[in-house]
């Protein structure tokens, strides 16, 4: 077997890993968003489930998670506006 290795120049990985490191904390808020929304829809799903109660539960989890997930974007992309 070859040893094959993909040769980039110097430049362009330099800057690959700036563009990366000033959208870290962005990409930390997406996800954080994301999780929010699974994490509360999910236990909303668990408690209309438990209780009886479909789709209330559900709905107040989701839109939970929308507001909390939103808000730490919003504050990460508040602290740092270079990243648009």
């Amino acid at each position: 077997m070859s040893d094959d290795h993909v040769a980039m120049d110097h430049d362009a990985v330099e800057s690959m890993q700036g563009n990366l490191n000033r959208g870290q904390p962005a990409i930390i808020a997406s996800y954080a968003l994301i999780g929010a929304i699974l994490l509360l829809g999910g236990a909303g799903l668990v408690a209309d489930r438990y209780l009886g109660t479909a789709p209330w539960c559900l709905l107040g989890g989701l839109i939970a998670g929308l507001a909390i997930g939103f808000f730490r974007l919003a504050a990460v992309l508040r602290r740092s506006p270079d990243h648009l």
